[in-house]
Order: C-alpha cells, then structure tokens, then sequence
C-alpha cells in the first residue's frame, strides 16, 4: 500500500509540475470580441474598462492595461468594419490608436525606473505585428471612406483608409521606438 501511494504521489506530482510546461509557443491571439454597440452591457463595459485604469497602478501593469485595452479595441473595430457599422467602428478602431499611442511612454517610465521590460517590449512588439495584420486585412475590404448619413442629424464623411493607414503607422513608429 506505500509503494502505491509513493507512486501516487510521484505522478500526482509530475502531472501537476509537467502539465505548466509549455512546449509549444502560441503566436500573439487577440481577445474574443467583448460586448459590442447595442448590447446592454456595453456601456458597463466601458466604464469598466475606465475604472480599471485606477486599479492597474505602476508602470508595467499600465503597459499590460492599454495592450489588453489597445486588442480589445482592435477587435471591437474589426467586427464593426465587417458587420459595416462604420461610423462605431472608426469610433472603436481611435480607442484602440490611443491606448496603443500611450505605451511607449509607460516602457520608457518603466526602463529609467531601472525594470527589466525586455519581455513586455516583445508582447507590444507582437501586438503590434498581429494589430497590422488585422488592419491590412481590413483595409482590403472596406471602403476608402463612406459617407454616413444619419436620419435627423448632419452626415459625417469618414475616411476610413487613412485613418487605417494612421493605425499601422502608430504601430510601426512604436515598434521602432522599442528597439531604439
């Protein structure tokens, strides 16, 4: 009955330590879509996601904030862009520029506090490859602007392939800033 419950436990143990090994390193995922415009949650969701700006204080917790806020955003935009929702989608894809704009500032605030944020450069880095690719792909299929005409109010041209264009290029002036 020892020697069972010896050999139990080594495999109980080895199960538990081996089963957190990663073998396999997954590329960068973006988030599931989150609430989108027209679900009651949705507002809730944003102040929320405002109210948490409060919680994550420190440097490097604010860059892991605006990465996940910056991804959410993305994706909010991307679903928008293919249900044709442009005007909510050029809304959500401006949330995303100005949470991915303001990382740059964290890493540099992080790296004269003397922290090593080597790895979180690297996440930003691979955010903003997967952030490019999901904009490109965009791009193709979207109009290069639209005019949204509102029932009772003034219609709004938007000019949606500059400011996809805009969005890549905030991400590729942050990757070059990280490898300054």
């Amino acid at each position: 009955m020892k020697k069972f419950l010896l050999h139990a436990g080594i495999a109980i143990f080895l199960s538990l330590v081996i089963g957190h090994w990663s073998l396999v390193r997954a590329a960068y995922t973006l988030p599931y879509p989150s609430y989108m415009p027209g679900n009651k949650l949705y507002n809730v969701s944003r102040i929320l996601d405002i109210l948490k700006g409060y919680w994550y204080f420190g440097n490097i917790a604010q860059i892991k904030y605006h990465i996940g806020l910056s991804d959410k955003y993305v994706v909010e935009a991307k679903t928008l862009f293919e249900y044709q929702q442009y005007l909510l989608a050029v809304d959500a894809l401006n949330r995303s520029n100005e949470e991915f704009s303001v990382i740059p500032e964290y890493i540099r605030k992080a790296m004269l506090e003397g922290k090593d944020v080597r790895n979180l450069s690297e996440t930003v880095r691979s955010a903003a490859v997967k952030h490019t690719e999901v904009l490109t792909t965009i791009n193709a299929t979207v109009p290069k602007s639209f005019l949204w005409v509102p029932e009772k109010s003034a219609s709004i041209q938007l000019d949606i392939q500059s400011l996809i264009l805009q969005s890549v290029a905030i991400r590729g002036r942050t990757v070059s800033e990280l490898s300054e």
